[in-house]
C-alpha cells in the first residue's frame, strides 16, 4: 500500500456531529488513486487525450473510526488487479497509526460515449502493461 497523498480535515467536511460525514471518503480516494496513477507514470490526462477513462462501477467503504476537522490523514492506494478491461484499487485512510477507513473501488475502461471497452488497442495500454508486468 503506497502512501500517496496527506489531506488536512477541512470545517466544510465535517457534519453536525463534528465528524467527516462519510461520503467524503470518496472523494479522498479519488484523489489518492489519480495520485497514485500519476507517481506510476500514468497520469489521467494521458488516458482522456487518447479517449479513454475510467468508470467507477462499484465502490465498498468500511468506515473504523472517526477523522474529525484538522486531522491530518494519509491517503494510500494500491492497484490489487489489472486487466486490459478493469481495474481494481484498494484504500486506506489514517491519521497517523490509526486506520479510519479502508475501500475498493473498481473501475471499467469506457470509450468517449462510455461504453465499456478494451484498453488493448489505445496506446497507453503499452505503458500499463510495462509498469504491472502484464
Amino acid at each position: 500500500m503506497q502512501k500517496v497523498s496527506e489531506i488536512r480535515v477541512r470545517y466544510a467536511e465535517t457534519d453536525a456531529m463534528g465528524i467527516v460525514y462519510h461520503a467524503n471518503y470518496l472523494v479522498w480516494m479519488e484523489i489518492a488513486r489519480t495520485e497514485l496513477f500519476r507517481l506510476l507514470g500514468l497520469p489521467y490526462t494521458q488516458f482522456e487525450s487518447e479517449g479513454l477513462a475510467l468508470a467507477v462501477v462499484d465502490a465498498a467503504l468500511r468506515y473504523k473510526a472517526p477523522a474529525k476537522y484538522d486531522d491530518l490523514l494519509e491517503l494510500h492506494a494500491e492497484v490489487t488487479e489489472v486487466s486490459s478491461r478493469k481495474v481494481v484499487f484498494s484504500y486506506k485512510v489514517l491519521r497517523g497509526d490509526v486506520l479510519l477507513c479502508e475501500g475498493e473501488t473498481v473501475h471499467l475502461f469506457v470509450n468517449q460515449d462510455g461504453r465499456a471497452v478494451s484498453a488493448g488497442g489505445f496506446p497507453i495500454w503499452q505503458n500499463v502493461k510495462r509498469i504491472f508486468d502484464l
